[in-house]
């Protein structure tokens, strides 16, 4: 068991309250994974104090020496991966191998962004005579990072290490069902020669994380969760600060006639029941054209039935818990209201197990546009059927919900994958593979309500323009 603690002002502390939490394994909730302050808006107040006090130093610091403490970071995530991997089967619930992937990834993340640290430029402007008209990059201030659970080290990373690249310093809130986590992280970050000033950690619930979105001081928040979180985050910030958010999602797959069944159903089990379900990118819907619907369906369900739930940690299990007591009641929600509204459950849908929050993965057939399954974010291993009567008619039903992440499509045709790409109105749109997964060096974000769509999380040429002011400088050399 971990005893953790808030990082403020350069000082492992606890929260002023004294108060705490637990975090438990959600394979056996009889494991206490750690304890860990219950923070509240007096401990985010002393962390701005002191991350507002240093932001001066770390801005000043050089573009190569901020590079190489990501760098030097990066190094010591990888010597601890062992560890960090059965620590995140623990807290989170992965899979060991889902874990590995995840831990592996977030040094490269880091090394990546360390490299945006000397990448980050202005522009010169062409104007007549001697005067020069140029533009500077500068840090936008204090970034409050508050992150999701269900990549407690990845979506970090790419939210941490291109404010602190840029120079910023960073007030990080990590979800209550990650802290250790996020504690492994700063603890890397630290290690790796980050200044401790540059740097703040407060953990605990959505107190915490509305005490570090409503502060004035803090410059600039960036947010992955619920599209009811986000749109809370985004009026506390108001017009006067910057907010970055990546919200909700609810990710069809189009299955066009010309596809292979077995190779489609795969890419559906493999996008819908990944992370136990728990992925904004997940798959949630499964649009068929109507001569292959049944045997799609088919494969699917029988695929399904094979999968094998339990802990992370044992060989051979597809699928670990949901992350949570409350995660199980949501799923179990939804099986029941898809039920009541009249469509069919083919398989799954139940508690797994005496211990642990273990379900069975669920298909449903016979839906309805109008149906909670279709419309509403179920983020659990749930995935709907929906019938098509033609390409057309399957992209309306692609776009026909308030959110626009991730859509796929399965085909051989050409020309159906492109007027797809065209017409699906998501920020992600993947031909022939799963709706989840990405390349760390490719823009990610959302349409609609699944983001706030000005600034895009992850990467791409305007990456930095979060993290970063832009003074535009007119220069005459002589008077």
């Amino acid at each position: 068991m971990t005893d953790g603690a808030n990082f403020i002002d350069g000082r492992w502390v606890p929260a002023v309250s004294g108060a705490t939490f637990e975090r438990r394994n959600p394979a056996d909730p009889a494991e206490i994974v750690g304890v860990f302050p219950a923070s509240a808006a007096t401990d985010v107040s002393a962390a701005v104090d002191a991350l507002d006090k240093a932001a001066p130093e770390w801005a000043a610091t050089s573009p190569e020496r901020r590079a190489a403490i990501l760098e030097s970071a990066a190094a010591q995530l990888e010597s601890r991966a062992a560890l960090l991997i059965a620590e995140l089967v623990s807290e989170e619930g992965k899979t060991t191998a889902e874990a590995t992937m995840e831990v592996s990834r977030t040094p490269a993340n880091l090394r990546f962004y360390a490299g945006e640290a000397t990448r980050t430029t202005g522009v010169t402007y062409p104007v007549a005579g001697s005067n020069l008209v140029f533009t500077l990059r500068e840090p936008v201030g204090i970034v409050g990072a508050i992150t999701p659970w269900n990549f407690p080290l990845n979506i970090p990373s790419r939210k941490i290490g291109p404010a602190l690249a840029a120079g910023n310093p960073v007030l990080f809130k990590p979800s209550e069902l990650t802290p250790l986590m996020g504690q492994r992280l700063v603890e890397a970050l630290l290690d790796g020669g980050l200044p401790p000033n540059a740097i703040a950690l407060v953990q605990g619930d959505g107190v915490a994380g509305a005490a570090v979105a409503a502060d004035p001081r803090v410059a600039a928040v960036t947010f992955t969760g619920s599209t009811q979180v986000g749109r809370l985050i985004h009026r506390q910030v108001g017009p006067e600060r910057r907010v970055q958010l990546e919200m909700g999602g609810k990710n069809p797959v189009v299955v066009a006639e010309d596809a292979d069944l077995d190779a489609a159903a795969a890419l559906i089990l493999k996008g819908a029941f990944g992370l136990s379900g728990q992925a904004c990118t997940g798959t949630s819907r499964v649009i068929v054209l109507d001569s292959i619907h049944d045997a799609l369906l088919e494969r699917v369900v029988a695929k399904t039935e094979t999968l094998r739930v339990g802990p992370g940690a044992q060989s051979g299990v597809d699928m670990g818990p949901l992350a949570s007591a409350a995660q199980v009641e949501k799923f179990l929600g939804y099986v029941r209201a898809g039920i009541d509204e009249g469509a069919t459950l083919c398989c799954g849908g139940t508690a797994d197990g005496d211990a642990g929050y273990f379900v069975r993965p669920a298909v449903f057939a016979d839906t309805q546009p109008t149906m909670r399954i279709i419309r509403e974010e179920v983020f659990g291993p749930l995935v709907a059927f929906q019938r098509a009567a033609s390409l057309e008619d399957a992209v309306d039903l692609v776009n026909a919900t308030e959110f626009g992440l991730s859509a796929a499509i399965v085909t051989r045709d050409l020309t159906a994958a492109t007027h797809f790409a065209h017409n699906a109105r998501s920020g992600l749109v993947k031909i022939n593979q799963p709706t989840t997964g990405m390349a760390m060096n490719a823009p990610f974000g959302g349409y609609k309500s699944s983001s706030t769509q000005t600034f895009k999380e992850q990467a791409g040429g305007s990456m930095m323009e979060f993290y970063t002011l832009e003074k535009t400088v007119y220069l005459n050399p002589a008077v």
